[in-house]
C-alpha cells in the first residue's frame, strides 16, 4: 500500500483470483487464465474532485500461450454510490474504460481478408468508445464491401444488399445479421447512405463490430480453412493416382 500526499489517495495492488476463459488479441488463442496471469491495482481518491470519490482501476493481463506471452493493460473509472445518508456503497459500473495495450479490441485477421475491409474493421474498433457514431459508420462500410467483395452483390443502398443476402447465407447467419440491422438506431444506419453519420450508443457501436468479426470468421476465415483442406485432400488424391498408374504402365506385357 502506498500513500500520496491526498489522504483520500490509496494504491492496492494485488493478484485476482481468476479462473475464466480469455481470448488474446495477440495470438487470438482462448486460454484460461487463472490468478498468476492477472494483475490488478486500485487508486482510490477524491482530494476535493467534483466527481467525489472515485477508483480507478488498472488490469494487466499475460497471455498463458508461451508462444505468445504478450500482456494487455485496461483501465476502468468507477464511482461509488451512496446511500441516504452519504455513505459509500458498491461500485457503480465503469463510467470510462480504455485499452492501454493494444489500443484497440480489434482481433488479428489474416491476410487474405482485403486491406480495405481489415483497415476499416480495426479503426472502428479503435474509436468505437472515444465515438460509437463514427465507429459504426466505419462498420457499416466494412459490411457493404464485405458483402460485394464476397457475395458480388452490388445495390444503391445497404439495407438492399443485406436484404439480398437472405436466400444465400444459412438462417442462423441471417437472423443474426437481421436482429443486429433492427436495433434502434442501427436499422437508421442501413437506411441511410454509408457515408453519413447517424447516432448510435456504444453497445449498438459494440454489436456492428461483433456482427463484423463473426462475418469476417464465417466467409472469409472458414471458407479458406476449408479450401486449404481440400485442395490438400485432392492432391493427395491425385498423388495416389500417379502412384497406381505408374506401375501398371512400366508392367512388361505378356
Amino acid at each position: 500500500m502506498a500513500v500520496a500526499r491526498c489522504d483520500a489517495f490509496r494504491v492496492e495492488v494485488r493478484n485476482l483470483p481468476v479462473s475464466t476463459h480469455w481470448t488474446c488479441p495477440y495470438c487470438n488463442r482462448i486460454a484460461t487464465l487463472i490468478d498468476t496471469n492477472v494483475s490488478s491495482s486500485n487508486h482510490n481518491f477524491d482530494c476535493g474532485n467534483k466527481d467525489g470519490y472515485s477508483l480507478l482501476r488498472t488490469t494487466v493481463i499475460v497471455c498463458p500461450n508461451h508462444e505468445c506471452r504478450n500482456y494487455t493493460i485496461a483501465a476502468g473509472l468507477y464511482r461509488y454510490n451512496h446511500d441516504s445518508r452519504g455513505n459509500r456503497t458498491q461500485l457503480r459500473k465503469p463510467e470510462s474504460s480504455w485499452s492501454l495495450k493494444p489500443q484497440s479490441s480489434a482481433k488479428p485477421f489474416p491476410d487474405y481478408i482485403p486491406a480495405a475491409l481489415r483497415s476499416d474493421y480495426e479503426e472502428a474498433c479503435l474509436i468505437a468508445s472515444l465515438s460509437p457514431k463514427a465507429s459504426a459508420t466505419l462498420s457499416r462500410r466494412c459490411l457493404q464491401g464485405m458483402i460485394r467483395n464476397f457475395w458480388n452483390i452490388t445495390k444503391p443502398r445497404l439495407i438492399e444488399e443485406i436484404l439480398a443476402l437472405e436466400d444465400k447465407v444459412d438462417p442462423q447467419t441471417w437472423e443474426a445479421i437481421d436482429a443486429v440491422r433492427s436495433i434502434g438506431n442501427i436499422g437508421a444506419h442501413m437506411e441511410k447512405d454509408i457515408s453519413l453519420i447517424v447516432d448510435v450508443d456504444p453497445d449498438e457501436a459494440q454489436l456492428l463490430i461483433e456482427l463484423i468479426e463473426t462475418l469476417m470468421t464465417e466467409w472469409y476465415v472458414h471458407k479458406h480453412d476449408r479450401d486449404e483442406k481440400m485442395n490438400a485432400i485432392a492432391a493427395v488424391a491425385a498423388a495416389k493416382k500417379a502412384q497406381q498408374i505408374q506401375p501398371a504402365a512400366a508392367a512388361p506385357k505378356p
